[in-house]
């Protein structure tokens, strides 16, 4: 058996991980540990209930005490959880700075201490910065983070190198792309995009809708943390991502198709503030060493995404109450404007 202790699990792509770990490693137990913050739902895992290899502990990773004694006996640590929206890090970076810094600082003590052989950090391109038209970001890209979630993102990447370089700790880095899926918190664009559509409600495209993003099913982002977790090399840094660069405007295009909404549902909006223009991933490192690869088309992913939306309404209207309405008339004050008009 196999103990791994998971962080973030109710998360997005923390469920998506905790559900692919346990249909593909059977010697695995895996222990959720998540605060179920607005984006933790504790209804993403909701039939592994009395699943005789799982089990939930409800508790933060910036609390020191719970954090040691959750990692207590654990082989290993998928570290997901994670303050993770931009728009938010700029409406306030605090809680950033409390669960993207801190919190990792307290897990990577508590790994340190507990004996962890393994411990996955699982970051993101952003950290990297802008691209420009051409080139892709590898594993030896500078740092250069732009926004109050990367820059956190990219502190606690550092402090994990820093466990490695000074105390030999068996950790190991993984940096994708953007994800798409099911279970993808409606702020994201996205879900976003799709619940919106759904009601036929206006779609909010930042600036001139040209940012370009490469996007990769988590199912794929699931399975390259997977080869990291058994073949990848202690103190290195994989990019895992999806070789589908789409521009914010040809992704919300294609919704449109997809659902036989009109485009006049498109709605510019300023542009968020230091708004990275383009990310691209070189992953040909993981698809080298670690022969994984992703295998998901985009086309088919969204359409596949798309019908899971359809088919759980009621998850998505659970969401889209109290906070998650204060949050989006703060962020898209024009368009709520108008859906009450």
């Amino acid at each position: 058996m196999i103990s791994m202790l998971v962080t973030g699990g109710c998360g997005f792509i923390g469920s998506n991980f905790v559900r692919y770990i346990l249909e593909h490693e059977p010697e695995v137990h895996v222990t959720n540990l998540d605060a179920l913050t607005y984006a933790g739902n504790p209804a993403n895992l909701a039939d592994l209930n009395g699943h005789p290899r799982y089990r939930f502990l409800h508790a933060d990773i910036t609390d020191g005490p719970a954090v040691r004694q959750a990692v207590k006996g654990a082989h290993s640590l998928i570290h997901f959880a994670a303050e993770s929206h931009v728009d938010r890090s700029i409406q306030d970076s605090g809680p950033f700075i409390r669960t993207n810094v801190v919190g990792t600082q307290i897990l990577l003590d508590a790994a340190r201490a507990g004996g962890v052989e393994r411990f996955v950090q699982v970051s993101t391109d952003e950290v990297y910065g802008s691209l420009g038209a051409t080139g892709h970001f590898t594993e030896e890209t500078p740092l250069a983070p732009n926004s109050p979630y990367s820059a956190s993102k990219a502190a606690a990447d550092l402090l994990v190198r820093s466990y490695v370089h000074t105390f030999g700790l068996p950790a190991l880095i993984t940096r994708c792309s953007n994800n798409y899926g099911p279970y993808q918190f409606p702020e994201k664009l996205i879900p976003l995009f799709i619940s919106n559509l759904l009601r036929d409600e206006p779609v909010p495209v930042y600036g001139d809708g040209q940012n370009v993003r490469d996007w990769i099913h988590v199912r794929d982002h699931c399975s390259g943390i997977h080869a990291v977790w058994k073949r990848g090399r202690v103190g290195e840094v994989y990019n895992l991502g999806g070789h589908s660069e789409r521009t914010n405007l040809q992704l919300t295009e294609a919704l449109l198709s997809a659902l036989g909404k009109p485009r006049s549902l498109i709605r510019y909006v300023p542009d968020r503030p230091g708004h990275d223009r383009r990310y691209a991933i070189d992953c040909s490192k993981a698809e080298r060493e670690l022969g994984w690869r992703p295998t998901v088309v985009f086309e088919d992913g969204l359409r596949e995404t798309i019908a899971w939306y359809r088919a759980n309404g009621d998850w998505i209207a659970s969401i889209r109450t109290g906070e998650y309405l204060k949050y989006y008339e703060r962020q898209y004050r024009s368009l709520s404007a108008e859906a009450r008009s």
